[in-house]
């Protein structure tokens, strides 16, 4: 961990100099905007890189896909072999969202495939922005889509440290409070096992490594990084920060409340169904809605939580949702590639989901609220960028 230091048998040539310069001088003077105009295979990447390195500060790079930002990010990650470079795109292989056609009376339950690995690299960005600064994220349009409060996402983090007094089954409380699963059995991301004063916890940023905390009584005796295929030690550590296994974890307090104002929203809501003789949807809004807080209650998360998360993060009607621009310090900087095509995607998002959303709460499958779990408008964009 340090600064951005740019590795490359390359050094800049004809107009990236200049060009440097100039974008280093108009961050310096606070310009908000900027352009760097470049046919394909002028260095555009490497110019960029070298303004990372001038002005120091976290980076977001937002792509207009996947593919593409999966070449920037490992151009960056050459680039860059020292400082973080994470990727940062949406987790599904398949993805069809909850909808429904009221011309055809169809309802399309949610149903998506998780990749598994951009889920742990996901977590591996989220995870990089609190524990450095010398980080860049390569992001799809994802990153303008509602995810959890990073103060709770913050605030919910197990530190470990070597030496520390710490009882072991409140360790193993902390975790299931911020969704890890206890598995003996079936040892994979996001779980963790106990063996007497062992216990194994692996990360949901880590792929094939896990940590190992080995008890003395009270204290934590020794800390170590393992392999779980092989079971060899990596290393020892001293600390270890243990991040939530999901972004929408959030404290027992806060579901509490968030349950007392999704009761109060379906009471209002149901009368207003009811005024207008809309008496099916009502009693289906009813019934989801009782039973999706029933789990909330018992396990602290439920199918489509994600519907919920303007009540589980305290925010009012129709205030922007939490973003990765949200996890970003105040300072850093913003690189969208290929604008031309990027710019009108992240203008686009918004009503499209809108629309959809609309359909679902008008006749009874979401509440009102539901909305609000939604990418940022255009203009929220705006005001959030560094």
């Amino acid at each position: 961990m340090g600064n951005f230091q740019v590795i490359s048998d390359y050094v800049p040539r004809g107009d990236q100099p200049k060009a440097i310069r100039q974008l280093t001088e108009g961050i310096g003077k606070g310009y908000k905007f900027q352009t760097l105009l470049g046919a394909t295979g002028t260095g555009k990447t490497f110019t960029i890189a070298n303004l990372i390195q001038e002005v120091q500060k976290p980076t977001l790079v937002i792509a207009h896909n996947k593919t593409l930002a999966g070449q920037l990010c490992s151009e960056l990650k050459e680039f860059f072999p020292n400082n973080a470079v994470e990727y940062f795109v949406s987790y599904y292989d398949y993805y069809q969202p909850e909808a429904y056609i009221p011309q055809t009376d169809t309802y399309i339950e949610k149903d998506a495939s998780i990749n598994d690995e951009i889920d742990k690299l996901r977590h591996s960005a989220t995870a990089a922005l609190f524990e450095r600064r010398d980080v860049v994220i390569v992001s799809s349009v994802s990153c303008i889509y509602s995810l959890g409060s990073p103060v709770d996402y913050e605030n919910q983090v197990i530190s470990i440290r070597k030496d520390m007094q710490r009882d072991r089954d409140d360790v193993i409380r902390k975790l299931i409070d911020i969704q890890f699963e206890r598995n003996e059995y079936e040892f994979e991301r996001g779980t963790f096992r106990v063996r007497g004063d062992v216990l194994e916890i692996y990360p949901v940023s880590f792929t094939e490594k896990a940590i190992r905390v080995e008890f003395f009584g009270d204290i934590i005796d020794r800390i170590t990084e393992f392999d779980t295929l092989t079971g060899e030690i990596l290393g020892e550590r001293n600390h270890i920060s243990i991040f939530p296994a999901s972004h929408y974890a959030t404290p027992k307090d806060k579901i509490e409340i968030a349950i007392k104002n999704i009761e109060t929203e379906l009471k209002e809501h149901l009368a207003k169904l009811k005024s207008e003789d809309k008496i099916l949807e009502a009693q289906r809004l009813e019934q989801r809605t009782n039973y999706d807080i029933e789990i909330l209650r018992e396990m602290g998360y439920c199918k489509g939580i994600e519907n919920y998360s303007r009540h589980l993060s305290g925010r009012k009607p129709g205030e922007a949702p939490f973003t990765l621009l949200d996890y970003f310090p105040k300072d850093y900087l913003i690189i969208i590639d290929e604008s031309h095509v990027t710019l009108p995607q992240l203008h686009a998002m918004w009503a499209g989901d809108r629309s959809r959303k609309e359909s679902l709460i008008q006749h009874g499958f979401r509440l009102p609220s539901a909305l609000d779990n939604r990418p940022l408008n255009f203009k929220e964009f705006e005001e959030k960028i560094g």
